[in-house]
C-alpha cells in the first residue's frame, strides 16, 4: 500500500502505526474517532489543576530521555511524613504511547494524588526505531537519574531531599511497561543504586507473553485497542530479530526459557494486576505462579470480567459504571501496597 506521498507502507498495526519503506514511522492515529481523546497529549501545567501539578523535562541531556513529573499538592493539615515516588514506564508494545497521553493522564492524576506519591513517568524510546533493549535501558537510566537526585548530584525542586523518601521508590506499568519494571527491578538488583531502595513493583495488565499457544489470548474477546493481529505485529517490531520465538524474549517472557532464572534475581515485592478478560490473562498468571515457585514476594488481584489496561479507559468509565468501580479498586490496591511497603 501506498502513501500520498510515494512511500510504501511495509507493515502496519491496527491503525496505530504504519511503517514505510524508507525506515520512517508514521505513528498517526487512523482507528476510530471516539477513541482520539485517549490519546491527544495534555500540556503539562506547573500550577496544581484537582491536586496535581504536572511539568516535562530532559532527565539526561546526552540521549534527551525524557520525564513527566506529577506532584501531589499537599497541605500543612496532611501528615510531614517525606513521600515516596513512582517511577512510570507506559506501555504501547515497545512501539507506541507517550507519557503525557490523555489515558495515563487521567489514570496518573487520579492516583498521584490519592497515594500522595510524586510520580516520574519516562518518555521511553519506541520500536521499531530503537529495539529491545533500548526501553528497558532508558528505563533503567532514569532510575540511576533518580539516584543522581537522591545523592544530590543533580537536581530537581520537586523531587528533593526534603521532599521524597528515596527508600521507598516503586516502579510502576502498564502493559509492555510492566514488562519493563520486571526487568528495572532485575537489573537494579546487581546495580548499586544507594541510596535508592526499590521497596516494590506494581505491575498492570502486564504484556507477558511467550511462544506456544495460550488460552486466554487464543479465546479472549479483541477490543479496538488491542487485538491479537497488532500484538503479533508490535512483538515483532520490538525485537532485533522477529522469529518463531519472538515472544520468548526474555523481557516480554520473563518466566520464559530465554530469560534468567527468577530464583537468582534479587527483587522487591510486587503487585501484578491481571484483567479476567485480558488477551494476556493466563501468562501474567503464569509468571506470578513462576515468581512464587522462585520464593518471591508477589500479590495478584484479579479484576473479574475487565479488559486489557481497563483503568485507562476513560470513555468506557463514563458508559460503564462497574469499570469505574474497578478503576477505583485498583486505585485502592495500589495505594494500600504502597502504604504497607
Amino acid at each position: 500500500m501506498a502513501s500520498n506521498t510515494g512511500k510504501k507502507v511495509v507493515e502496519e498495526v491496527s491503525g496505530f502505526l504504519r511503517v514505510y519503506d524508507d525506515g520512517t514511522v508514521d505513528r498517526t492515529w487512523t482507528g476510530p474517532p471516539q477513541a482520539q481523546i485517549l490519546l491527544n497529549p495534555v500540556p503539562p501545567h506547573q500550577e496544581f489543576i484537582n491536586g496535581v501539578a504536572t511539568k516535562d523535562l530532559i532527565i539526561n541531556p546526552q540521549t534527551g530521555l525524557k520525564a513527566r513529573i506529577y506532584l501531589p499538592e499537599t497541605t500543612t493539615e496532611q501528615p510531614t511524613n517525606k513521600l515516596p515516588l513512582l517511577l512510570h514506564f507506559h506501555g504501547g508494545g515497545y512501539c507506541i504511547t507517550q507519557p503525557d497521553w490523555f489515558m495515563y493522564y487521567h489514570f496518573y492524576t487520579n492516583l498521584v494524588r490519592k497515594a500522595r506519591a510524586p510520580c516520574v513517568s519516562v518518555y521511553l524510546p519506541l520500536a521499531p526505531e530503537h529495539k529491545l533493549p533500548a526501553a528497558s535501558d532508558a528505563a533503567l537510566a532514569s532510575l540511576m537519574w533518580i539516584r543522581s537526585l537522591a545523592l544530590a548530584e543533580s537536581c530537581e525542586p520537586w523531587l528533593t531531599t526534603d521532599i521524597l523518601d528515596f527508600k521507598r521508590v516503586f516502579l510502576i506499568g502498564d502493559s509492555a511497561g510492566g514488562n519493563i519494571v520486571h526487568d528495572v527491578a532485575a537489573r537494579a538488583g546487581c546495580t548499586d543504586i544507594e541510596p535508592v531502595r526499590l521497596v516494590g513493583g506494581l505491575i498492570l495488565c502486564p504484556g507477558f507473553l511467550r511462544s506456544g499457544p495460550i488460552k486466554s489470548y487464543m479465546e479472549s474477546e479483541e477490543s479496538t485497542m488491542l487485538t491479537r493481529d497488532m500484538v503479533d505485529k508490535l512483538m515483532d517490531l520490538a525485537v532485533p530479530e522477529p522469529s518463531a520465538t519472538t515472544k520468548d524474549h526474555p523481557i516480554i517472557s520473563p518466566m520464559g526459557p530465554q530469560a534468567p532464572l527468577l530464583a537468582g534475581l534479587r527483587l522487591p515485592a510486587m503487585l501484578v494486576a491481571v484483567g479476567e478478560k485480558d488477551l494476556m490473562r493466563d501468562t501474567q498468571l503464569e509468571y506470578c505462579e513462576a515468581m512464587k515457585d522462585a520464593g518471591k514476594e508477589v500479590e495478584v488481584v484479579v479484576f473479574d470480567s475487565m479488559p486489557h489496561c481497563f483503568y485507562l479507559d476513560k470513555i468506557g468509565m463514563e458508559l460503564d459504571a462497574r469499570l469505574a468501580e474497578e478503576t477505583e479498586r485498583l486505585i485502592e490496591r495500589v495505594v494500600d501496597f504502597i502504604r504497607s511497603h
